[in-house]
């Protein structure tokens, strides 16, 4: 898939500019050490306009991803989204997916930053996953250990062993792995939460090996909006044999069903589950068709 052609805009560091017209120094520390913080985020057309969903929460979050990095961040949030709406504009974008990243400046030492650029830049990409249900397996890779890298920060450093699962995945016919935390509970998938139901209510992994992701935490409030009880706790693969669905959710990902998680298969009428009935209100939420928000 190509990202770009000769007329796509992108925004550096305070300017818009044309993508093929842009460059970067091949000694920066993103490149070579993956030092860098990003973030992933889903503009949608609605019957209002343009939207971009949750803007501030991701900045907020690329903020603090900054912070626990200590990369740092010198610019006005506010400002940065409203560059994102005009990068929209410019390139006649709808329904878009949208890229920020800070990236560092170079230096070969493995110490913080001498200078950071942003980069934002968007394109057009549907569901990251697809529409069907997916088949997962259990990854032998696990997610790091919180004490070698910030767990809650989405660094671009940390994807490495997101790749490396999804390949492998990938490479015995799987869609997508799901990753165990050091300990051996269920912590997420390679670029997603994970969610199960079982009874009537709905598990999700609680927080400290995962990414707690802002569509995990839309799916709790939508939860709470539409009366689904919804725990956070520790899951082991035993609690996965037992569930009666289970879906992942993420930006790019958005709501995705799971058929099986290796020899695990879930009931197959995915429209009378909780995921499917999540699904559905969370479309309905990004495009504005019913104000959820009004009571979120």
């Amino acid at each position: 898939m190509k990202y770009y052609n000769s007329n796509t805009i992108i925004y550096l560091d305070g300017q818009f500019e044309k993508a093929v017209n842009s460059s970067t120094d091949l000694y920066g520390q993103s490149l070579h050490y993956g030092y860098a913080a990003f973030e992933g985020i889903r503009a949608y057309k609605t019957h209002n306009g343009n939207r971009i969903f949750k803007a501030a929460a991701h900045f907020d979050r690329l903020e603090r991803s900054c912070q626990l990095a200590n990369i740092p961040f010198p610019w006005d949030k506010q400002e940065l989204i409203a560059a994102t709406y005009k990068l929209l504009q410019l390139n006649k974008l709808k329904d878009a997916y949208i890229r920020p990243l800070v990236f560092c400046h170079p230096n070969m030492k493995l110490n913080e930053p001498s200078g950071v650029s942003i980069l934002i830049c968007a394109w057009e990409w549907d569901a990251y996953s697809g529409n069907k249900l997916l088949k997962l397996t259990i990854s032998d890779y696990e997610r790091p250990n919180p004490k070698s890298t910030p767990m809650e920060a989405k660094l671009s450093g940390n994807y490495v062993n997101s790749i490396l699962a999804t390949t492998a995945a990938n490479i015995k016919g799987y869609d997508e792995a799901l990753l165990l935390d050091m300990h051996g509970f269920v912590a997420e998938a390679s670029g997603a939460n994970i969610f199960i139901e079982k009874d009537g209510k709905l598990y999700t992994p609680s927080a400290g090996n995962i990414l707690p992701g802002i569509t995990r935490a839309t799916v709790k409030e939508l939860c709470n909006v539409l009366d689904i009880e919804c725990i956070e706790k520790k899951l082991t693969v035993e609690d996965l044999k037992k569930a009666d669905s289970a879906f992942l959710c993420g930006t790019a990902t958005e709501i995705a069903g799971i058929a099986s998680i290796d020899e695990i298969v879930f009931r197959p009428l995915w429209r009378e589950s909780i995921g499917y009935t999540i699904q559905r209100a969370y479309k309905n939420l990004v495009l504005e068709k019913v104000n959820y928000e009004v009571i979120i």
